[in-house]
């Protein structure tokens, strides 16, 4: 029997763990061959590549982001192969079954919940005496009547083979992200989570967990991420681990869900002493910061304590932090969403991610729907359109500060100017972002795409259009973060360069006779005239750039902005800084 199990991943570089898992566990038994696609590829396109490979039980794993694509597979696929058995399972699948084994004529199966055990023992009936009966946590079909069988107890995760020693997968691991788990549920009940539903936590052994993390470091892996719903819920667990990998991380990048609230004082110590730069990244879900709404959502969180753990990792260094926000939570109007907002940007993350609620199926939250007048997608993504508080209009809103946001802030393009912006120009970081969201919208660009300039042409019309007594500040500050995006000496910038040809001609030379203006640091790079041109960009800006970055003091003194593109240091450039009347002052030989 050809066994073939797939799934549309939402990227290339995603790669399914569940679907190594369910070979992992089979394949001993059965020939089972894998095979991945993503929502981008054209439903024909797939169906040609599965009919191609003539399976007898094809099984799809399905999420809210490729559900729909893939009954548009499975439609296809059936009126081309009308013997194959097509199994559905995961979580999108999982609950309201009655109603996708109805929608959905084409599928023989759905595997309900954990699927390792239910999708091995179903493939033995297939194969043997087709009793569907005796499989626990399967629904299938008896004639025009749709059966669900009882769930099936919780398997011991060390029972389940590691999904991660295939050979066709060691090539890939430098490029694609690996997706790991050290346990199973999660101990919060947070009403609009899947997670909530499943009670308990269960662990695979540590030594396995180190085991396999070791094999995937040592093959190549460069990026993996942590499944796990709340990862440092164990705390010797996730201390042990932390240690583990800090030990053998081999330049491998890991990145763990935790709840910020429950991290201890030693751990966050441990990590700001030992942990090496850049190899950690922390998921933080805050979602909200009302306390009504977190108290119906059954979110127990003391965003105090969050605040002191997350600024405590970003004074280290160490650690980059991505926070969540969800709009649209029970009895959080746009004010308040407003204030959840400015909370939670005062802790000054990497990345800020603002996402919709979305009524997953089989959460409290959809269940319960009707009581705060919810109205939402009738298909996956399911996300809200408005509730009792928050009106379309208001959601509309607030994805134009979604947008901005990712554009700008997570994008990290010119983190200097929005600081000053923020603090300085706009009565808060909602509403700066919520603003230039409208400005941006008004302007129909939305609906086109953007370069790097366009980031900054855009921003510097709203930002004139807006009016502000301190735009050439804003300006000086916006130069800045142009060059520090390129690691070569730019073509070209998106301000008209304002130095003249003749002037820019005697400052290179002054820089190249006279260095030591631009301090000890610029006269050890020893460049001449020729260096200069050729990998140095000059402006001349309002205030002292230096003082300003160090102190946050705006001094206004023309300065002029040296920066040296290193061709044998391709990082970031450097940057020196001379006092226009010094410049002034010296002499050209």
């Amino acid at each position: 029997m050809n066994v073939l199990i797939t799934t549309l991943n939402a990227k290339y570089i995603h790669t399914s763990l569940a679907l190594r898992y369910l070979k992992a566990f089979c394949q001993n038994d059965f020939k089972v061959e894998l095979v991945e696609y993503t929502i981008k590829d054209p439903a024909m396109n797939i169906v040609s590549d599965l009919f191609q490979r003539q399976p007898d039980v094809i099984g799809f794993s399905c999420y809210i982001w490729n559900i729909e694509e893939t009954i548009k597979v499975i439609s296809m696929l059936r009126k081309i192969m009308p013997d194959v058995k097509i199994v559905l399972g995961g979580p999108e699948v999982s609950y309201d079954v009655d109603y996708w084994m109805n929608r959905l004529q084409e599928v023989d199966f759905i595997v309900v919940g954990e699927g390792e055990e239910t999708f091995h023992h179903l493939l033995s009936e297939i194969q043997g005496e087709q009793k569907y009966h005796f499989v626990y946590g399967l629904a299938y079909r008896k004639g025009q009547e749709v059966i669900i069988n009882p769930p099936r107890p919780k398997l011991d995760l060390n029972r389940i083979p590691s999904p991660f020693y295939f050979e066709e997968d060691i090539p890939n691991l430098k490029n694609r992200v690996t997706y790991f788990e050290t346990s199973r549920g999660c101990p919060f009940s947070c009403q609009f989570c899947l997670s909530s539903i499943e009670v308990g936590v269960r662990y695979f052994d540590i030594e396995r967990t180190k085991r396999d993390l070791l094999h995937l470091i040592k093959n190549g892996a460069k990026l993996i991420k942590f499944v796990d719903r709340t990862f440092n819920i164990k705390r010797d667990y996730a201390m042990e681990i932390f240690q583990f990998l800090i030990e053998n991380h081999g330049g491998c990048v890991f990145q763990f869900e935790i709840t910020a609230d429950i991290m201890r004082p030693e751990v966050l110590d441990y990590l700001a002493e030992q942990a090496p730069p850049g190899i950690f990244r922390f998921e933080i879900g805050v979602q909200s910061t009302n306390d009504v709404t977190n108290e119906i959502v059954k979110r127990r969180q003391n965003f105090t304590k969050l605040a002191r753990t997350v600024t405590k990792i970003r004074e280290s260094g160490k650690i980059a932090q991505h926070l969540d926000l969800i709009a649209g939570l029970p009895e959080e109007d746009y004010l308040s969403f407003r204030k959840t907002f400015n909370d939670v940007f005062a802790l000054r993350p990497e990345e800020l991610q603002l996402g919709f609620l979305k009524m997953l199926r089989g959460t409290g939250m959809r269940l319960n729907a009707d009581k705060y007048e919810y109205k939402y997608m009738d298909h996956a993504p399911y996300e809200i359109l408005e509730n009792r508080i928050l009106p379309f209009s208001d959601i509309v809103r607030i994805k134009r500060v979604e947008d901005v946001l990712e554009k700008y802030w997570n994008a990290h393009r010119m983190d200097r100017t929005l600081l000053y912006l923020i603090e300085r120009e706009f009565a808060s970081p909602f509403d700066f972002f919520q603003e230039f969201g409208n400005f941006w919208e008004s302007k129909g660009w939305a609906r086109i795409g953007h370069q790097l300039e366009d980031l900054f042409t855009r921003l510097h019309m709203f930002l004139r259009e807006r009016g502000t007594e301190k735009l050439p500040i804003i300006e000086g500050l916006m130069k800045y973060d142009f060059f520090m995006n390129y690691k070569y000496k730019p073509r070209k910038t998106w301000w008209k360069y304002e130095v003249g040809k003749s002037e820019h001609s005697r400052l290179m030379k002054l820089l190249a006779q006279r260095p030591e203006l631009a301090g000890e640091a610029f006269v050890v790079r020893g460049l001449d005239e020729k260096l200069l041109h050729k990998h140095t960009m000059l402006e001349i800006l309002p205030f002292n750039m230096n003082t300003y970055l160090q102190t946050g003091e705006i001094k206004e003194e023309e300065t002029l902005l040296i920066v040296y593109y290193n061709p044998e240091e391709r990082e970031r450039p450097d940057t020196y800084y001379v006092p226009m009347r010094e410049v002034n002052m010296g002499s050209v030989k």
